[in-house]
């Protein structure tokens, strides 16, 4: 549905573009006043990806690539630091703060492989909801329907768009509870949530450092598959090939995961089921009774509240009245939680994922709709707290138990063309990452193959 990089790069080796028509392109529709770029980008790069996307050209004309995403327009979220800039994380509370000294270890890697960084996404507020809505820099509008005025969810809210508009050819965004699959779900991209250690944290600000992730939104698993390496700082040549899918083992949980989905997710998800078996892939339901207990086992806030609270308590202290009060009250949370609180969550965490991973044995993966309804109206979850908080814990449910099993996670569309995007998630264990994107390569194929 949309441009691949491997397309795209082909069109750069067969001349029939240049890296800096790319560019071109994308920064003109981030400025296009009818666009959604003023609600996407927290700031542009236009001058230094101009430079960049030049210099491209001129490598390539030599016959140089440094990587296969070589002179492609990417953007970046408002997380990672860049040499010169504030990091603001899609908040103004931060506006004033020191320029960042050099750049994050993952703008580096992206630099190094010839990306052109068209700019910095949106996105909710330090990276604290599963919906996107900024009352900073605007709420992005979801593609599939942009009249009523749909989430494209979050956090990395302005990455999808970024990629859904043309903007950019992939977003990289962050993962702690769902940041990078929910909208890649909610929008019909691909989004690659690694195992929380593949891919460095160095000058990201954090949320949850024990959750915390880095990964790609994109048009393929291939894509996502090439970023994910770059990211890694690993070979991108060396990605993954689709596994076979006779004989595939894939456990479908039935606790908590399918409660709630609305006709067209539960229509959707279980076409895609059907499509699996009749490729003669095994899918048994399982019973996980660990996920009805991390509601329990995060009731005083988490690792997300407690280690929130832990970086932001001086800043909000200075200026917590120009936080969006959602995302100040759910930090605060964290500051009733003592010591012990915090080391009963680490012990309650470990046997979690024991009991987890051992009703995962003997299976390829997991696999689970990523978001059980279509993106939300945007209006009504601005208007209402209470309808915000229950919207954003049932969006970002299935994601997070991935998150909190320090796993790996692959969404893929699974709708039918023209109708409400949909994302089948694909998990596995913390290390399987190079699995997942093969199993996620298989399934891609087969749903383009049937339409």
């Amino acid at each position: 549905m949309y441009p691949t990089l491997t397309d795209s790069q082909r069109a750069l080796q067969d001349g029939r573009t240049t890296s800096a028509e790319l560019t071109e392109a994308a920064l003109a529709r981030a400025a296009d006043p009818a666009g959604e770029g003023a609600r996407v980008f927290t700031q542009l790069y236009a001058e230094q990806a101009r430079a960049a996307a030049r210099a491209s050209d001129t490598l390539r004309a030599a016959g140089l690539a440094r990587s296969p995403i070589e002179g492609l327009p990417i953007s970046i979220k408002d997380l990672f630091d860049v040499t010169g800039g504030t990091t603001l994380a899609g908040s103004v509370a931060r506006e004033g703060a020191p320029a960042a000294t050099r750049d994050a270890v993952v703008v580096e890697r992206l630099r190094a492989a010839g990306a052109v960084l068209v700019g910095r996404t949106n996105m909710s507020e330090f990276a604290y909801s599963g919906l996107g809505l900024n009352p900073h820099y605007g709420t992005p509008r979801n593609p599939w329907d942009r009249a009523t005025g749909r989430i494209s969810g979050g956090s990395s809210s302005g990455a999808a768009i970024s990629v859904t508009d043309g903007m950019a050819l992939a977003g990289i965004g962050s993962d702690t509870g769902g940041s990078v699959r929910i909208p890649s779900a909610l929008c019909g991209l691909t989004g690659f949530k690694p195992s929380a250690q593949r891919v460095s944290m160095e000058g990201v600000l954090p949320l949850s450092v024990n959750l915390d992730s880095i990964g790609p939104l994109a048009a393929s698993v291939r894509d996502c598959a090439i970023l994910d390496a770059i990211l890694a700082g690993e070979d991108p040549a060396d990605v993954p090939q689709a596994a076979r899918l006779r004989g595939l083992r894939l456990a479908l949980p039935v606790t908590i995961v399918l409660d709630g989905m609305d006709d067209h997710v539960k229509a959707t998800f279980d076409a895609a089921v059907t499509r699996l078996v009749a490729a003669g892939v095994q899918i048994d339901e399982i019973e996980v009774p660990e996920f009805a207990k991390l509601a329990e086992i995060n009731s005083k806030g988490g690792f997300t509240a407690s280690e929130a609270w832990a970086w932001h308590r001086e800043l909000l202290e200075r200026a917590g009245d120009k936080y969006d009060p959602r995302v100040r009250t759910r930090i605060l949370r964290g500051k009733e939680m003592s010591a012990a609180d915090f080391i009963d969550l680490l012990e309650a965490r470990k046997r979690w994922i024991a009991g987890v991973s051992a009703r995962m044995a003997g299976y390829d993966a997991l696999l689970m709709p990523t978001v059980p309804v279509v993106a939300p109206e945007i209006a009504p979850l601005e208007a209402n707290d209470e309808q915000f908080g229950s919207t954003n814990l049932l969006i970002l449910r299935n994601p997070t138990f991935i998150n909190f099993l320090d796993g790996c996670s692959l969404s893929l569309p699974c709708h039918a063309p023209g109708t409400a995007p949909v994302g089948l998630m694909v998990s596995a264990l913390n290390g399987a990452d190079r699995r997942v994107l093969e199993i996620g390569l298989a399934i891609e194929a087969l749903l383009a193959a049937q339409g």
